[in-house]
């Protein structure tokens, strides 16, 4: 379509959604389309939806409105997770127009040319659970940012009983390599120094290969392709980190850890998703390892990397959640030092297991539990900032930002602890990278850098 239609965009959710949004925006644009601000007039709407809660159903169904009311002329697309966890019933809201199931948001352009030529679907849309092919979105364009997501996995075949991610992206779905590599080689060349790899399900990259060869050897196995992947984008000119998004602890062994260890662009930061720090509640959750399995996860990186940053989610009021089994997460977490914990109130979601188990926790009960481990985080995270004063590190700088009424560069180390430099013209240039000492915190999330 190459009139001149101005498209909007609104992202709901995950890192994938966030790729996925990105992957669209850069079809339209190619496809002749104006991205302007979702707050401005626009002939085109899209709201890339989540669903892994009912609260997130709500707020894709807000958005959605919201985008209508703003235009009523203009059309509404909704895409992704909401779509597929809706199916049809999707199109009874007056607000949609059209509706993207996500498994087809790389067709956009297409579907819209169709829809404004006056015969295109108004819903188009697939089984996803019966779906194993990866679809091709990609992005060749980063602008100005040094760092970009890159997606490589979709789907999960986990089936958690809390979330409903199995069912709106479907089974496990690889991304080939030499496709990831290419966007990765565009991007360098744009300018990215700093690569996320991320997936639904980034532990399970290739799992789907070895099931099709008959060759399945469980996790361990699967990780020799994500390290495969790792290396070869390692290998391209103008990488200078890699990043890696969330990992299911299984993955973690000797041999893993000690692999990534001898590759100079892997960033020691390592997102290991607990949920939950109780026996019990795991099992509950079918999360399908042990308290003290995951802390051995934890020692592993330890040993392979001088002070890693680990992070991970953490599930408070989970149904059927003791005042006792809260208690051992607390202490389990306040044992494991973790630099950064995300904290979530268990949200219902119709279809999910959990949904259905006895013993649903009261939402007051809920706040004061989410409360006091907010309060830990806080603390974990500043002793582990407070760890790293006077070592050496190296920093990608992003932005100048005003501080403490000075003028700083930003940007994070490869433990992705947020630093900040005196700006002043010799300075390094945002999209460098500098390497200096850590000094002391700046502000509470900051800490000072001094350049070598």
């Amino acid at each position: 379509m190459r009139d001149g239609k101005k498209a909007a965009f609104h992202n709901l959710g995950c890192k994938v959604n966030f790729y996925e949004t990105e992957a669209m925006l850069e079809a339209l644009k190619r496809a002749g389309y104006e991205i302007v601000p979702f707050e401005e007039p626009a002939d085109v709407y899209i709201v890339n939806t989540c669903s892994v809660t009912n609260i997130a159903d709500r707020k894709s169904r807000q958005m959605l409105h919201r985008a209508k009311k703003q235009n009523p002329d203009g059309v509404v697309v909704a895409v992704g997770c909401y779509v597929q966890a809706q199916g049809q019933e999707i199109l009874k809201d007056s607000c949609v127009d059209i509706a993207i199931g996500n498994d087809k948001k790389s067709k956009l352009p297409e579907i819209l040319s169709e829809y404004f030529a006056g015969h295109g679907e108004c819903f188009v849309y697939t089984d996803i659970g019966k779906s194993h092919s990866y679809e091709h979105a990609y992005i060749r364009e980063a602008g100005a940012h040094t760092r970009a997501y890159v997606k490589v996995q979709d789907g999960c075949n986990q089936f958690c009983t809390y979330c409903i991610i199995p069912y709106t992206r479907g089974r496990i779905r690889s991304r080939e390599l030499s496709e990831t590599l290419e966007e990765v080689r565009a991007l360098a060349a744009g300018g990215v120094r700093e690569v996320v790899l991320t997936g639904i399900h980034l532990s399970s990259y290739g799992l789907e290969k070895l099931r099709r060869s008959g060759d399945y050897g469980g996790q361990t196995f699967a990780a020799n392709y994500l390290l495969e992947l790792i290396e070869a984008a390692a290998k391209i000119p103008g990488i200078s980190r890699i990043r890696l998004g969330s990992l299911e602890p299984r993955i973690i062994t000797e041999e893993f850890a000690a692999a990534l260890a001898e590759i100079p662009q892997i960033c020691p930061h390592f997102h290991l998703s607990l949920q939950s720090g109780c026996d019990s509640v795991l099992k509950r959750m079918n999360r399908r390892y042990t308290a003290e399995e995951y802390g051995e996860k934890c020692e592993i990186l330890r040993r392979a990397f001088p002070n890693p940053a680990i992070t991970t989610d953490v599930i408070v009021g989970f149904p059927g959640e003791t005042d006792e089994e809260f208690e051992a997460t607390y202490d389990y977490l306040l044992k494991r030092r973790l630099y950064e914990m995300h904290i979530f109130k268990y949200s219902e979601r119709r279809g999910t297991a959990a949904a259905s188990m006895p013993g649903q926790i009261p939402e007051s009960v809920k706040a004061v539990r989410s409360a006091r481990l907010l309060r830990l985080s806080q603390e974990l995270s500043a002793e582990y900032r407070r760890s790293l004063t006077g070592h050496r590190a190296e920093v990608l700088w992003e932005e100048p930002q005003e501080l403490l009424g000075d003028m700083y560069l930003t940007g994070y180390t490869k433990e992705y602890v947020r630093t900040a430099m005196l700006l002043s013209g010799d300075r390094t240039a945002a999209g460098e990278i500098a390497r200096g000492r850590l000094m002391k915190p700046l502000t509470d999330e900051i800490m000072l850098f001094e350049p070598e």
